[in-house]
């Protein structure tokens, strides 16, 4: 019995968590098909050096940003419904920056050095965030095909910044605190490889000193 209750709360509690892991990949696959381009899986599946895979991951959040702002200013046709491409290209810019949160915090579990790319997450996602701003402060035609995305979008990147502002402010600290750790294991080997030196030329000077007496010794003899 005691076996069987101890699997059932396993369960309990695994089920919650495969679905909090799994679900918003199945929700953004369900509404718009892959997030990623081939030639975009094949750029982070290069990029394993965790800081630089953050810039990348930043290069394609940017890039739906950027295709977005065009799409936007486009008037309408009946032939194309680009209030749908907008709110597909917001879907893609959160799912994107959702597997980008999944990698810091692997990479944060991990202790990999981030700090690089953690900067240039805080820098280059404020600039995006206030992109999204101006866009939810002057709405175009289009607006209310993708005013939810929109708001999921600067939900999101906030999050995602304090998120990104705390790695980098721990990962400052521990690996600040290696770094002061390796100059002081350096500065004490140099100091033993002086006072040996030291030593050295001290043992030196004494066999001198000793052999200079011995020789009137020797002669008196």
């Amino acid at each position: 019995m005691g076996v069987a209750k101890d699997m059932k709360d396993f369960q309990c509690v695994l089920v919650p968590l495969t679905l909090w892991v799994l679900l918003p990949t199945a929700l953004l696959a369900g509404q718009t098909g892959e997030i990623l381009t081939e030639a975009e899986a094949d750029l982070l599946r290069e990029e394993q050096e965790p800081a630089r895979r953050i810039e990348v991951y930043l290069n394609l959040t940017q890039a739906r940003l950027d295709r977005f702002e065009t799409f936007r200013q486009k008037p309408a046709h009946p032939q194309y419904d680009y209030g749908g491409y907008l709110e597909e290209l917001l879907v893609e810019y959160i799912g994107v920056n959702e597997e980008l949160k999944n990698w810091i915090e692997y990479q944060h579990a991990r202790g990999g050095d981030m700090r690089q790319g953690l900067r240039a997450l805080l820098e280059r996602g404020a600039q995006q965030l206030a992109t999204l701003w101006r866009i939810q402060q002057s709405p175009d035609e289009y607006a209310s095909d993708y005013e939810q995305s929109l708001k999921d979008a600067l939900d999101q990147l906030t999050d995602l910044l304090e998120g990104g502002t705390r790695a980098l402010a721990e990962q400052v600290k521990k690996l600040g605190e290696l770094k002061q750790q390796e100059k002081e294991v350096e500065r004490l080997a140099k100091q033993r490889a002086k006072e040996e030196a030291k030593r050295a030329k001290e043992e030196r000077k004494l066999r001198k000193r000793e052999g200079k007496t011995r020789v009137p010794a020797q002669e008196d003899e």
